[in-house]
């Protein structure tokens, strides 16, 4: 038995911070019916088809829900809606701000029909007031009014972080804030409101900038893949590619100097002796360290750094990290059903003792629409009559 077999999720949701909660959500065993509009679904069923023709990111984030689709404008759907919603545990949502309170799914009107209910209310600024209240909020904004794009490139040019950090900060929040409802649940019978921002979710995971420049009144350089206050730390040249190496103590650095560069006199030498000297003389320390490793192989390099217990990576593109051999080592892909069959997919990375994961598929636009509706007792008739008036 999971988790959260028992517990019903009803989630009127779209692109990444929600359906990122809820896929974790049913993960664990909870039943997830995805709410989205007839014949487009949620949009990010369409960014791209890199997927045997399915979207990445729609295959990313929804494995194991059931989709239903309901044409929310329509005042049948809103009663289909709250039907579902009646019986429901968990109601999450991130739509557009106020779009859900407009449509009758404000998280008052629905606590007072069902005081059971969990309802998560997932928006970029939050509902309760500022001057960015009702602003439209993307991931990439959010990394730009977090400042998260100001420390990410190099010190030329500034870079958005290549995944979508602020969507999967938020995501985090609403599944683990939904979790600790949960538990709260059991012990005073009653749901609760959750509210999360994305801008709040990153701004947390801001915290080592935001006390650094916060209380040294200076902004934190961006340093590419260099570190602003360690060295050497960084990526090096290779016979045959680049190894990325980080020396954080002064013990690393005399194993790095005599195990490894074979030049221990540099362990005292002025300009390097410690990290901030090495920090202030780093170009030309890179350049000795380039000049070094160039005449070696990746995989000497790497050998030579793990003996002596110097920190190091490989600096690996996406393709080289989907075949990565730890990966396979320990198990962690699995398989989970489609409409255009099997696909791969990264086990959850938590590990538990006594269950696996649901795992379950990725589902087809509005393919559990007629079993829900015959569950929540329509006749064939009245769901045909729905067809045909677009409202499913």
């Amino acid at each position: 038995m999971l988790p959260l077999t028992g517990i019903t999720v009803v989630a009127l949701e779209q692109a990444v911070a929600a359906p990122f909660a809820t896929r974790q959500l049913a993960d664990l065993g909870a039943r997830v019916i995805k709410i989205e509009r007839p014949d487009t679904g949620d949009f990010a069923r369409h960014y791209d088809q890199a997927v045997h023709g399915l979207s990445s990111h729609f295959v990313w984030l929804n494995r194991g829900k059931q989709s239903i689709t309901l044409d929310l404008k329509q005042p049948q759907a809103q009663a289909i809606m709250h039907q579902l919603l009646s019986t429901a545990d968990v109601f999450i949502q991130n739509l557009a701000p106020q779009a859900s309170q407009r449509l009758g799914f404000g998280a008052e009107t629905l606590r007072h029909a069902n005081p059971k209910l969990i309802v998560c209310d997932i928006s970029g600024y939050g509902s309760s007031g500022g001057p960015y209240q009702h602003k439209k909020a993307y991931d990439l904004l959010i990394q730009c009014e977090a400042g998260a794009v100001s420390i990410t490139g190099s010190a030329e040019q500034p870079a958005k972080v290549g995944i979508p950090i602020a969507d999967i900060a938020g995501g985090m929040y609403a599944y683990t804030g939904i979790l600790a409802a949960l538990y709260q649940r059991q012990a005073t019978g009653e749901g609760c409101q959750i509210e999360v921002a994305l801008f709040e979710a990153l701004a947390e995971w801001m915290g080592f900038p935001a006390y650094y420049s916060g209380y040294s009144g200076q902004n934190l350089p961006r340093t590419g893949l260099q570190h602003a206050a360690i060295a050497p730390y960084g990526a090096f040249d290779c016979a045959d590619g680049q190894v990325f190496l980080a020396v954080q103590n002064q013990r690393e650095w005399q194993q790095f100097c005599g195990g490894f560069l074979r030049r221990p006199a540099l362990i005292g030498q002025p300009e390097f002796a410690t990290v901030s000297q090495r920090v202030a003389n780093r170009q030309a320390l890179e350049a000795l360290i380039n000049q070094h490793t160039r005449n070696l192989s990746l995989d000497e390099t790497l050998a030579q750094l793990d003996a002596l217990g110097i920190a190091n990576a490989r600096l690996n593109s996406v393709l080289d990290f989907w075949q990565h051999p730890q990966l396979a080592a320990r198990g962690r892909w699995s398989s989970v059903m489609s409409e255009v069959g099997p696909i791969q997919a990264l086990l959850p990375p938590v590990n538990w003792s006594n269950f696996t994961p649901a795992m379950q598929g990725i589902p087809a636009l509005g393919a559990a629409t007629q079993a829900i509706l015959q569950e929540l007792g329509y006749t064939q008739t009245e769901i045909d009559t729905f067809k045909a008036q677009a409202i499913i």
